[in-house]
């Protein structure tokens, strides 16, 4: 522990000797037991794999390190960025000053293609004014209805369980927004968050994520990614940061069951050994927490099975010279959405090394690498000039199945918060009931909201570093949920990977 890690535990009162197991060792699991931590709690952090950083990890192809798919944060994730800041690694995947995203359209002529989302320094609502008033992709008319339909968004009530039922779509639709409007604005934004289509959305999250990152501060929506492997961030750093704080970091690790005892203390069974606890967090996907968890610990713990899940699809072209002059940029009129310079983080000495993020890939995902090479390399040529005289020197696709839970209208009645009917058993995720769709900063949030509980229920009181953001997600407003219970290999070599948080 730093020194001020070790004043909070030094002076923090209440019961000596507290204990902690968290199950998972991903973005939740990893915050959890640095928050327990840092509060004095003694904590055993287990996780199955062989390293930490669950759906946002690496591995290695021959001499690249390659991200398992692309990830970015925004400035409004001050969950996330706590996080980074935790583990000594802010520095290593900073924001844009700015927002700046541009935009291609490949079924306009070349010298037409290229419009630009960015904000200028102005307040809310007007910092996106002139951006969206020169916007190429759309007509005047929708322009003018795309700001109306944002001010009746930000008026909404995210508290408004009503909103979790609808779906963003006919939303959009009794709004007055074109299809257009949604594929070259709405969708562009909402496919790469919320990992679905607009039809098939939840409203309530798609307003949250509108209204938190455009309409909420002028800087809320800037864009940082890692410039480094993700697992130089989440599984080293992290690791470090464990270490420093004295939790006990195993990996390899598979938890077989929970039980609580009789004098409210738990046994948590791996292979080998069995581990008392005062308590536990249990940060696994959430069809592997309903298998551990024991009876009544849910009032219903079969809805967990009722969340979906949704795949993305990244595909990984590596070129024989530069062939993109931009970290990144979205495309319109192609089936390719994003795409992400990783040359430098890869440690790709010569040509360059582009990866295409997919998101709702659910027509892709289980397609042949052949398939996916014929349909994607003529539109990177489309869509790059300077790829059309470039020699493909790679080509390999990483496959998440269940990258993220799928936000589809009625999700939110099925979230579980983090506290369970099992004194002493808390849940974090993701998936879980963060008011946040499954993004990386959803992922922490979680992480410091079954921290925070556990403490209440250990007699340890937060530590002062804990969560210098604007709303932790103890206290944040759930739309539709309830707040006691519910609220690899490169493919390639024809094996697929699981994960992925955005």
């Amino acid at each position: 522990m730093n020194d001020e890690q070790l004043a909070d535990a030094a002076q923090a009162p209440g019961p000596p000797g507290r204990t902690a197991v968290v199950v998972g060792g991903g973005l939740a699991g990893v915050t959890a037991a640095l928050a327990l931590a840092d509060a004095g709690v003694r904590v055993t952090l287990l996780e199955g794999r062989p390293r930490l950083g669950g759906l946002a990890f690496s591995f290695r192809r021959g001499e690249l390190t390659v991200d398992n798919g692309q990830h970015v944060y925004l400035r409004c994730c001050t969950a996330y960025r706590w996080f980074l800041d935790r583990i000594d690694g802010s520095a290593l995947a900073p924001l844009q000053n700015r927002l700046d995203v541009p935009v291609v359209d490949v079924d306009k002529p070349e010298g037409r293609r290229l419009g630009r989302l960015r904000r200028d320094a102005l307040p809310v609502p007007l910092h996106l004014g002139r951006s969206l008033a020169a916007y190429p992709h759309l007509s005047l008319a929708e322009r003018a209805r795309v700001g109306r339909a944002a001010l009746a968004l930000k008026g909404l009530d995210l508290a408004d369980p009503a909103l979790d039922a609808q779906d963003f779509g006919s939303w959009l639709t009794a709004h007055g927004q074109s299809a257009r409007a949604v594929e070259a604005l709405w969708d562009l934004v909402g496919v790469a968050t919320l990992n679905a289509v607009a039809g098939d959305c939840s409203l309530g999250l798609a307003a949250m994520v509108f209204k938190t990152g455009l309409l909420s501060d002028p800087g809320a929506a800037d864009i940082g990614w890692a410039h480094v492997p993700l697992g130089e961030l989440h599984d080293r750093l992290a690791r470090r940061a464990l270490d420093s704080a004295g939790v006990r970091t195993e990996v390899r690790t598979r938890v077989t069951s929970l039980a609580p005892d009789e004098d409210g203390t738990w046994r948590v069974r791996v292979p080998g050994e069995t581990l008392r606890t005062d308590a536990v967090v249990l940060a696994v996907p959430q069809r592997e927490a309903y298998d551990l968890l024991p009876a009544g610990a849910l009032h219903d713990a079969g809805r967990l099975l009722e969340i979906g899940t949704a795949p993305i699809l990244n595909v990984h072209v590596v070129y024989d010279r530069k062939v993109l002059d931009t970290p990144f940029f979205a495309a319109l009129g192609t089936p390719v959405q994003w795409v992400f310079d990783r040359t430098h983080a890869s440690g790709l000495r010569e040509g360059q090394y582009l990866a295409l993020s997919q998101s709702a890939a659910q027509d892709e995902i289980d397609e042949p690498v052949a398939a996916l090479r014929e349909r994607y390399l003529p539109e990177l040529r489309r869509l790059l000039p300077g790829a059309r005289s470039a020699e493909v020197k790679d080509f390999f696709v990483t496959r998440e199945r269940t990258a993220t839970f799928a936000p589809a209208p009625g999700v939110g009645r099925l979230r579980p918060g983090a506290r369970t009917e099992a004194p002493g058993l808390y849940l974090a995720g993701a998936w879980t009931a963060t008011g946040w769709p499954a993004t990386m900063e959803g992922a922490v949030r979680s992480g410091v909201s079954a921290a925070d509980a556990a403490l209440g229920a250990l007699g340890r009181p937060r530590p002062r570093r804990l969560f210098a953001f604007e709303e932790t997600a103890a206290h944040s407003i759930v739309p539709g949920g309830d707040p006691r219970t519910f609220g690899p290999e490169p493919e390639g070599t024809g094996v697929s990977l699981r994960g992925g948080t955005r």
